[in-house]
């Protein structure tokens, strides 16, 4: 309380004083019950003393009340009362629930979706959340959320389409703030104007400042991938992304440079503001907190001029849509690493929503997607066949160089190129195609966690391809595997186990490189227990196909043509100088032999 109230309260309270003493102690007549056509009729000068004090009191805090308001507001502080009333803008997709106390967007549900728990999915609410637009009077900083704005609803034409518009308008002394929102027939996106009129002498700066505050709600029923999948993005002016830490720790940054967009990034569903031009700067912090039943704590502070203009995004994380938001916003969808990203954005992406035409069982949809791939890299699992059978069919003479040459692994291996040079054998033959075909099998690793078109779609035991499928709830937590048994991750083990034993029949490989197609499959066992059951089913899937192209393509390899074909290369490179690579090698061999002879010597010296 600043001088100026303080005086006026002293003053207010020597008026009652005064008043008290020199009316409220007048001796009091005696009240006469009068009758009027059977009725009495009571008439007090003492109520009419208590009404007339009560006036007062009224009259008193009226006034000390639009004294504090024309101290704390100013030339605004005609628009702090009102009456709260809410406005709705609707479309196919969502519906935002605004008021005309600040103008501002109070709920925002997302149609179309549900909660884990099948409640309506409410990606914005002001109980949880807040957004809150201030400026820099004359009087301080203000919040227009404290201010009551005249709404009006109507539609208009923007690019040939009608869409819903809500106008709110706040004057104060000779200037006005109005904010104007627009919603199109369809899609996630609320298009936001605030401008300002003849605010010159009401305020100290053009800047806007933007809060804007959210406690993340439980969406999904695995909480633990809800809160790694879960931080927030953000893309500067000169075309930077970025983002805050993953997972469950809490981050903050200042960003100092212009900011063109910035989201709050859920696993399937994302809220977003993003600028015409740009924001001046940001703060930018976000937190995990103790209470299960929100993922993460976020918020965000932005500077904005004034008659700036932003959009909103309220919608799911659909590669597709988010696109053609704004520029870089479908990273809000995490499609993997550089040499992966390519195969899901224009391969994998494009060809699910070709199948989505056509099939509604993802389950099916997910089978389709293994046979159509595999078809595609047959090519390569052939080639990466015949390289195997090849390395099979020369493995006498390998073995015989092993008889040969026995612990000298220098000389092995310097033979051993040789003898591949002679037959025209390449032993990475079988791997290259594999090689080749990594891209393909890494990219579900981020396909298919990060594909809400799968979210709540069940299939066969499993009721959300989105989580895991879990057949048994264990009463305790194992390391590394979690507390419960999913289904498809057994029968991916299972299948990865036999097709590696099928495998090893068609190589050469012995010893550890022999085993280590044994401990994958468990390994990996433990490490998807948790994850999606579309992504074990596909590999299921996955493994069983390939099991079968191989199966094929030995009914069709005759191991004796490929002999056939080793001998007559062996012929025609009898007298065929070695390579110039051949010949590094064999030097790098060389040199890395002397290296070991001449330590040996030095540490027999040393003796």
């Amino acid at each position: 309380m600043d001088k100026n109230q303080a005086t006026g309260l002293i003053l207010f309270a020597a008026v009652i004083l005064v008043y008290s003493l020199f009316f409220a102690s007048d001796p009091q007549p005696v009240i006469e019950p009068q009758t009027t056509n059977g009725s009495t009729q009571v008439q007090s000068n003492a109520i009419e003393t208590d009404q007339d004090l009560g006036q007062v009191d009224n009259a008193i805090n009226d006034s000390l009340s639009n004294l504090a308001a024309k101290q704390k507001y100013g030339d605004f502080s005609d628009l702090v009362k009102g009456q709260e009333t809410a406005t709705v803008l609707e479309n196919e997709n969502i519906k935002i629930t605004l008021s005309n106390k600040g103008g501002e967007i109070q709920k925002v549900e997302v149609k179309g979706f549900k909660t884990y728990d099948q409640k309506p999915l409410i990606l914005f609410d002001s109980e949880t959340g807040k957004l809150d637009y201030k400026i820099n009077s004359t009087q301080g900083n203000l919040s227009l959320n404290d201010l009551y704005f005249v709404v009006k609803e109507s539609s208009e034409a923007v690019d040939g389409v009608q869409v819903s518009t809500v106008t709110f308008t706040a004057i104060a002394g000779s200037g006005s703030i109005v904010r104007k929102y627009q919603l199109p027939p369809t899609g996630y996106e609320l298009s936001h104007k605030i401008q300002g009129a003849g605010l010159e002498s009401l305020i100290s700066d053009d800047v806007l400042t933007i809060n804007w505050q959210s406690e993340l709600q439980r969406l999904e029923e695995d909480m633990g991938e809800s809160r790694r999948k879960t931080y927030m993005n953000f893309y500067t002016a000169d075309e930077t992304y970025d983002y805050l830490s993953t997972g469950e720790g809490d981050d903050a940054e200042q960003i100092g440079e212009p900011l063109k967009w910035v989201a709050f990034k859920q696993r399937f569903f994302t809220t977003g503001i993003i600028a015409k031009n740009q924001f001046n700067s940001g703060n930018l912090a976000q937190e995990t907190p103790l209470d299960s039943s929100f993922v993460k704590n976020m918020s965000a502070t932005l500077l904005l001029p004034i008659n700036g203009e932003v959009s909103y995004y309220f919608g799911p994380n659909n590669y597709k849509i988010l696109k053609n938001v704004t520029p870089e916003f479908d990273k809000n969808v995490d499609m993997g690493y550089i040499f992966v990203s390519w195969v899901n954005k224009y391969i994998i992406v494009n060809l699910f929503h070709w199948l989505e035409n056509f099939f509604d069982n993802y389950g099916v949809i997910i089978i389709l997607i293994v046979f159509i791939i595999k078809l595609f890299l047959l090519p390569l699992t052939y080639k990466s066949y015949i390289g195997m059978a090849k390395m099979r069919v020369i493995k006498p003479e390998i073995d015989e160089l092993k008889e040969k040459y026995g612990e000298d692994q220098t000389k092995m291996q310097q033979e051993q190129m040789k003898l591949f040079s002679q037959l025209g054998v390449s032993p990475i033959s079988g791997c290259l195609p594999m090689v080749l075909q990594m891209p393909f099998l890494l990219a579900m690793f981020f396909f298919f966690p990060n594909s809400i078109e799968l979210r709540q779609e069940s299939f066969l035991w499993a009721h959300d391809l989105s989580t895991y499928d879990s057949i048994l709830n264990l009463p305790f937590t194992i390391p590394f595997y979690g507390d419960h048994v999913s289904l498809f991750t057994l029968l991916m083990t299972v299948s990865q186990i036999a097709y590696t034993h099928f495998n090893n029949q068609l190589t050469t490989a012995q010893g550890p490189m022999k085993n280590i197609g044994y401990v994958m499959p468990v390994v990996f066992m433990f490490v998807l227990n948790s994850f999606p059951a579309a992504l074990s089913f596909y590999y299921f899937v996955s493994n069983m196909v390939t099991f079968g192209q191989q199966y094929l393509i030995k009914q069709f390899v005759d191991d004796d043509k490929i002999r056939a074909k080793v001998e007559e290369s062996k012929l025609k490179n009898a007298n065929k100088k070695k390579s110039k690579f051949q010949m590094k090698i064999e030097q790098a061999m060389k040199a890395s032999e002397n290296n070991k002879t001449e330590t040996k010597k030095r540490k027999g010296k040393g003796k």
